[in-house]
């Protein structure tokens, strides 16, 4: 009877160890949508994957900060650096997964030749996000800008068509399209509202764009196998598969 308590004990214990838990804050489409296809994965190396789903980018990493999560996976380096600047936090990148290619959306225009002077544009709020999508017209020849490092309207050096720019919380911008000629949007909040990028788009980002979309944790916790398993899973063979099957170019893979 001792000998099989003994047995039941060791393989209860094993039991735990094998369902050890990963809670990853993340934002609903497409981060937790990888994630949850990156459980399986993740229970193979013997841990359970937990998700925490958030439509805001400053909680998940409060709280990665703070040991609430284990780690979170919604932002890009530029995003994640100038948060720990602003906030003194210590949080550091594991792994990129995705590229989510800004778009520039229109319910009134069918295309860029159609927008009128004096329009409004509905852009980011956050330093790093607004200052890639001014890249963004830049790039399309709406505006001109400096050399700012990080850009927001008044680093505008040329207006031709005297654009008006609102900033808004990056996950409101969908609901801004009946109110403004131009919204650039983030991939994952398109998605998010119904938007298909690659069919309702105007123009998208660059696909040599600098913000991939990170894996995220405290600094001193890089290393830590959890942490190592997950890495792992996220930069698979099956995950670029399944982006690339899935997402159709929305998004592509940054590994």
């Amino acid at each position: 009877m001792k000998l099989r308590v003994l047995v039941l004990s060791a393989l209860a214990a094993l039991s735990l160890v094998a369902k050890e838990v990963i809670v990853v804050g993340a934002t609903p489409v497409p981060h937790a949508q990888i994630l949850e296809f990156v459980k399986p994965l993740v229970a193979k190396a013997g841990y359970e994957l937990k998700i925490q789903e958030f439509n805001d980018y400053v909680i998940p990493n409060l709280a990665t900060e703070e040991g609430e999560l284990d780690a979170n996976f919604f932002q890009h380096t530029p995003y994640l650096e100038e948060f720990n600047k602003n906030r003194r936090t210590t949080l550091v990148k594991t792994v990129s997964v995705h590229l989510e290619p800004m778009g520039v959306y229109s319910k009134s225009l069918k295309s860029l030749d159609a927008l009128k002077d004096g329009s409004k544009v509905s852009i980011p709020n956050d330093p790093t996000n607004e200052s890639r999508a001014l890249e963004v017209l830049a790039h399309l020849g709406l505006i001109t800008l400096n050399d700012a490092p990080l850009k927001t309207p008044i680093d505008i050096t040329s207006n031709p068509k005297k654009l008006r720019f609102v900033e808004i919380e990056a996950p409101q911008l969908p609901r801004t399209l009946g109110d403004v000629s131009l919204s650039v949007i983030n991939t994952n909040f398109a998605l998010s509202a119904g938007l298909n990028p690659t069919k309702d788009a105007l123009a998208m980002e660059s696909i040599d764009s600098p913000y991939a979309n990170i894996l995220v944790v405290k600094s001193g916790r890089e290393n830590d196998p959890k942490i190592k398993a997950l890495d792992a899973a996220l930069n698979s063979p099956e995950v670029k598969a399944y982006i690339l099957e899935t997402f159709k170019g929305e998004i592509i893979p940054a590994f």
